[in-house]
């Protein structure tokens, strides 16, 4: 009786699994033919590049059709995504392009979606800082799609390759344009601090009590910025820069790929661009560093669909459209692949930035929330010290209290 009950429940079990099987199997789509469930996502996308995006999408569709996608491509404000998903996450896209220094702001807030599929993908393909900027606290959150940094635009009739290399080079024989006096100095000015082993929230940029500007290689910064005022080949530009280059007031200048054309308007074939050259501080010439960013695009927390929204999100950041990304929008590629494309190492201004990008030239912009409370103050301390508001004997306690408002939580 009891060998009759065991064969009864293992037939039952077999079954079971048999209709399991079968349920799974019907659960998805026939192969070749689109789900029934229509898949609805939106997509934040830069400025001016809705058009683009929008072909970039279809085509997407196109290579996914074993699904029916209804995709809403909105050209947005990208530079304000953090502030745009945190106030409305449900109206906010699924997906979404943002800079990568907001990421701990959205992280924190619990509205950006974990990379939990295709974070080996992202890693193998991406230059080590694009990763390192998608990603915080240990944890991979975005897809990269594109590098920027600030870089050397000079006139060759007066400068040459040689006379650029080092800061005291090119203020030797020509001027240099710098923002030194307005809102936006810190953006410009304070990286030169870390090129003299000063850390801005530690090493990875996460630290909240790991900043060192009151240190004697941040006095020495401060000490040097406060001489640039008596530097007559040092002139403070800002939104003027183009029109003091076309003047003659100054013959190179420190700015983005977005200055590119209009410099190029200006100098035509004497125009040279170069990365950061070296200063020297005190102790001997150091490499000068910029701020790295990094595009990114990420997925909202409370997409209906994650699984196609991370989908869509790794396809928008793949080699494949980044290539086309930067033949069309010109935008400088994360991956290890695509900048080792035919068109992008002729490219000047992509392989520019390229360069900026490794760790001895640059830092990526730290994703810690508190970032917010740096810019304010570290623009009042560049600007007074430029202005010589700032006697010598109290640099060090201004840097004292920048240091302190830092690690205020």
């Amino acid at each position: 009786m009891k060998i009759k009950l065991m064969l009864l429940f293992t037939v039952c079990i077999s079954v079971l699994m048999v209709v399991a099987g079968c349920s799974n199997e019907s659960s998805g789509a026939p192969s070749g033919k689109p789900s029934d469930e229509k898949v609805t996502l939106k997509v934040w996308v830069d400025p001016d590049s809705g058009e683009y995006y929008k072909k970039v999408v279809d085509n997407f569709i196109k290579e996914n059709s074993d699904k029916k996608y209804e995709i809403e491509v909105v050209e947005s404000d990208t530079g304000k995504a953090q502030e745009f998903v945190k106030k409305d996450p449900d109206a906010a896209a699924d997906v979404f392009s943002m800079p990568h220094d907001q990421l701990g702001q959205l992280v924190e807030a619990g509205t950006v979606y974990k990379n939990t599929k295709y974070s080996d993908e992202i890693k193998e393909s991406n230059i080590e800082p694009a990763v390192e900027a998608a990603s915080y606290q240990g944890d991979l959150y975005g897809y990269p799609y594109g590098i920027e940094s600030l870089f050397l635009y000079y006139d060759k009739s007066k400068l040459t390759e040689d006379d650029v290399k080092s800061f005291e080079g090119i203020t030797k024989k020509a001027k240099l344009g710098l923002n030194l006096s307005e809102p936006g100095a810190n953006y410009v000015v304070a990286p030169f601090f870390l090129a003299n082993n000063v850390k801005l929230y530690g090493d990875n940029g996460e630290d909240l009590k790991g900043s060192t500007f009151n240190s004697k290689e941040g006095l020495q910064v401060l000490e040097w910025i406060a001489s640039l005022k008596n530097n007559k080949n040092v002139v403070h530009v800002n939104a003027d820069s183009i029109s003091a280059l076309e003047s003659g007031k100054i013959n190179s200048l420190i700015s983005g790929p977005w200055s590119y054309k209009q410099v190029k308007e200006v100098l035509g074939d004497n125009m040279g661009v170069a990365v950061y050259p070296t200063a020297d501080f005190g102790n001997g010439p150091v490499q000068l560093k910029a701020f790295l960013g990094v595009k990114l695009y990420s997925v909202k927390a409370t997409t209906k669909y994650p699984l196609e929204a991370m989908k869509l999100a790794n396809y928008l950041a793949s080699n494949e459209i980044q290539e086309k990304t930067f033949k069309e929008k010109g935008y400088t590629p994360s991956s290890k692949e695509v900048q080792e494309n035919v068109d992008v190492k002729a490219n000047e201004q992509a392989t520019t930035v390229i360069q900026m990008a490794k760790p001895e030239k640059s830092v990526v912009m730290p994703k810690i929330p508190e970032m917010v409370t740096f810019w304010p103050p570290a623009d009042a301390l560049i600007i007074d010290t430029y202005n010589g508001k700032i006697e010598k004997e109290n640099m060090k306690t201004k840097l004292d209290k920048l240091a302190e408002d830092l690690s205020a939580k």
